[in-house]
């Protein structure tokens, strides 16, 4: 694993989990990418106010991570895909990456339903393979973070069916994206902050 290249800050503040050698073709073939990546995580910290505000569309978390990254030149992307066998054309429809810059696609899975990770973790494959991404990263949580949301009376909030790391481990182990390269973050208790 290659995840030795990440600051030792990151590795003890989140869980990574990284396939296809994440990590190098991040830091060597993307470096300004790789250190927004870093910036980013380094400054986020998980609030109580934020997880305890009430429900209803994107979350501050969501939020917060989408800001930083749009200050460092990453926007939304949907890319126009289509497959041509013998002259003809058939869509082959992907969704908006939450986050896109210079061939990296990052998204943002603060707590979705868990098929988001399929739907994530196709289009990452369908995206390498047209040659449109070179790697994906998914932001997300770990599940020790169940305590802290129970504890708060959101739990219900944030069910097993929703995402978190023991959702995506499994899909990533099983080839979920193909050849994609795949690099996951899952927020961790370390970030918690109980007085904000």
């Amino acid at each position: 694993m290659t995840a030795d290249l990440l600051p030792k800050t990151i590795r003890r503040d989140y869980e990574v989990q990284e396939s296809k050698h994440a990590c190098a073709v991040l830091c060597h073939d993307f470096p300004e990418e790789w250190a927004n990546i870093i910036d980013v995580l380094s400054c986020f910290k998980l609030k109580k106010s934020e997880i305890a505000a009430p429900g209803g569309g994107k979350s501050l978390i969501s939020s917060f991570l989408d800001e930083e990254f749009k200050k460092r030149g990453w926007n939304k992307k949907k890319f126009d895909t289509e497959v041509r066998v013998d002259g003809k054309s058939r869509a082959n429809p992907t969704h908006e990456i939450d986050c896109f810059k210079n061939r990296v696609a990052l998204e943002i899975e603060w707590n979705n339903k868990d098929p988001f990770y399929d739907r994530d973790l196709n289009n990452f494959r369908i995206l390498f393979e047209l040659g449109a991404i070179s790697a994906g990263v998914i932001i997300t949580r770990c599940d020790e973070l169940q305590e802290i949301f129970d504890g708060l009376g959101k739990g219900d909030s944030y069910g097993a069916s929703t995402t978190h790391m023991s959702k995506l481990r499994p899909r990533i182990d099983g080839g979920g994206a193909g050849g994609c390269p795949v690099l996951v973050f899952g927020i961790s208790r370390r970030l918690y902050l109980k007085g904000e």
